[in-house]
């Protein structure tokens, strides 16, 4: 791949996750490639990789198209993640350093002033969040689960579940990071799959409520 292959990918793939192709998006190359500043070549190779990555789509005439997935195929991505995010917490729990877990809690003290600013910081949320669930992955200490974590996290969808969350959503986020934080402290691979699984399916129904435009109260939520 040529470099201007390389970024003309990297733009379209920043825009796609940014959100600024909308899913569903129809993507001309003729603009793409006077906003990358190519030529139609690279484009083509850029939106063959990002094809590959589920990113794009293709129609039977050929034109590209921005991805865009059904509420099924968002539960089964987070299905997927589920698995590999809580076999990361297990294996973390029984592998994680002290200087881990110090990150970890700088990251979640970070999650909390976001979240308890006088107006709830989302961007500074989400960016706190990748790298505490990054630190977990790190201690995990498996190249397969981060190549296959990669390809799920990076998913639009996924990329963008927080700015869904209600400020009872972000919340809960934080207390069930403050358990993953204590189950690791534990050295307890149990308790930190088990939270794990948790946290991820409950961010699955944070983004299928605000989907179908609807917020289910649950029982839970009253009580706390």
């Amino acid at each position: 791949m040529s470099r201007a292959s390389d970024r003309a990918y990297a733009i379209i793939r920043d825009m796609i996750l940014a959100g600024e192709l909308l899913s569903g998006a129809k993507i001309g190359e003729e603009a793409l490639a006077e906003q990358c500043g190519v030529s139609r070549t690279p484009i083509r190779e850029a939106l063959s990789r990002l094809e590959a990555e589920l990113l794009i789509r293709r129609s039977d005439t050929q034109r590209s198209f921005v991805a865009d997935w059904s509420l099924d195929d968002v539960e089964e991505m987070f299905e997927l993640r589920g698995l590999l995010e809580s076999r990361a917490a297990r294996r973390a729990a029984k592998r994680i350093n002290w200087s881990q877990i110090e990150r970890l809690k700088m990251h979640h003290e970070a999650i909390g002033h976001a979240i308890y600013a006088a107006t709830p910081d989302t961007h500074r949320f989400i960016e706190h969040n990748h790298l505490f669930h990054g630190v977990i992955l790190e201690a995990s200490a498996s190249a397969q689960l981060t190549t296959m974590l990669a390809r799920i996290v990076e998913r639009p969808i996924v990329h963008r579940t927080a700015q869904n969350y209600s400020f009872d959503d972000l919340k809960r986020s934080h207390r069930q990071h403050g358990e993953l934080l204590a189950a690791f402290e534990h050295r307890d691979p149990v308790w930190a799959e088990a939270v794990m699984v948790s946290h991820i399916r409950r961010a699955f129904h944070a983004y299928a409520s605000a989907h179908t435009g609807q917020r289910i109260t649950d029982v839970s939520q009253a009580a706390e």
